[in-house]
């Protein structure tokens, strides 16, 4: 049976005060010649928290961003725009809990032909209880992992993404993660997709465990992306603990108590946004996949994130599941 590292919300927060007094290998590396000036950076989830913080800091390295949301268009766009001082930011809707949405979101992207130098993959979820999606899976593994799955499947097979040095660049993508992935269970492929109720304890479980299948997935699009030579560069970070929205949902009571665990010990979405700038664009990680940062310290992932088996297992049974529950599934070669 599936289950990730932590089964209790308070003891899971408390596992980020190591990490928020832990030094910081490459915390140095970031410079503010680190620019992304002519670049065009995609940030899913972008309207608050973590990507809110990604789509301002970019902006003010000279990136046109677009912030891909479910809501606050057109605010969370005007509001980076007056903190940034750049005009080049574009917002546009996507709810990775749909799948028309992201068919749709895809196609503008398509039609306007916005090519991501860098496309991070921030939006996520931590739900209290179970709640099903239009196509009949949980939630939290639908937008979790499921939904990148299908969008960056589109984006690659469309040349939306475009494999390949562009500029003399590859282009990146990165997975946000979490380092909870570690001593999760094996992917369950019994029940993978299928619908199950949970409650809190185990949602928090089920957010660890996801990482853990994200992790896989990435390490995957390397192996099948980059098999001889570097088209794109996929690597994983984990920006740390994240004094963020994500609990919003949580019972009353519980978010009172992690709400002040995340004020006293996590850090801002703007301190925990460095790393993550840091891998999308210093010439550090030119060229370089399947890397992994937990903040700013290159590390290893799970070794179940690396089986061979377990990758290409999980690609089958996503490309499987997508042909369910989509009639415009794709079939993906690369």
């Amino acid at each position: 049976m599936a289950h990730g590292r932590f089964d209790n919300p308070i003891i899971a927060s408390l596992a980020g005060v190591k990490d928020f007094f832990s030094k910081q290998k490459l915390e140095g590396q970031l410079k503010e010649t680190d620019r992304a000036d002519g670049k065009t950076c995609l940030i899913t989830g972008a309207n608050s928290g973590l990507g809110y913080a990604l789509a301002v800091d970019m902006a003010k390295r000279g990136a046109r961003v677009i912030m891909a949301c479910r809501s606050q268009i057109p605010l969370a766009g005007e509001k980076v725009t007056a903190v940034s001082g750049s005009q080049l930011i574009e917002m546009i809707h996507l709810d990775l809990s749909k799948i028309d949405s992201i068919h749709q979101f895809v196609e503008i992207l398509y039609q306007r032909q916005i090519n991501p130098d860098i496309t991070i993959l921030n939006a996520g979820v931590a739900l209290p209880k179970a709640r099903k999606t239009p196509s009949g899976q949980e939630e939290m593994f639908f937008v979790n992992y499921f939904s990148n799955f299908i969008l960056l499947n589109l984006m690659i097979s469309k040349g939306i993404i475009i494999p390949g040095k562009v500029n003399g660049q590859y282009p990146r993508v990165l997975f946000i993660s979490s380092d909870s992935h570690q001593g999760s269970s094996y992917i369950d492929f019994e029940q993978f997709g299928k619908y199950e109720d949970y409650g809190v304890s185990k949602g928090i479980s089920y957010y660890s465990y996801y990482k853990l299948v994200l992790n896989t997935l990435a390490v995957e699009y390397t192996r099948r992306l980059n098999n001889k030579d570097i088209k794109i560069a996929v690597n994983v970070i984990c920006p740390g603990p994240v004094h963020s929205n994500i609990i919003r949902e949580a019972p009353w009571l519980l978010r009172k108590i992690l709400g002040t665990i995340f004020s006293m010990v996590f850090r801002s979405p703007e301190a925990a946004a460095k790393s993550v700038i840091y891998m999308s664009l210093s010439p550090d990680y030119e060229g370089k996949t399947g890397e992994y940062l937990h903040m700013f310290n290159p590390k290893k992932m799970d070794p179940k994130v690396y089986l061979p088996a377990e990758g290409s297992k999980l690609w089958d049974y996503s490309e499987r599941l997508w042909k369910e529950v989509d009639e415009k599934a794709i079939n993906v070669e690369f």
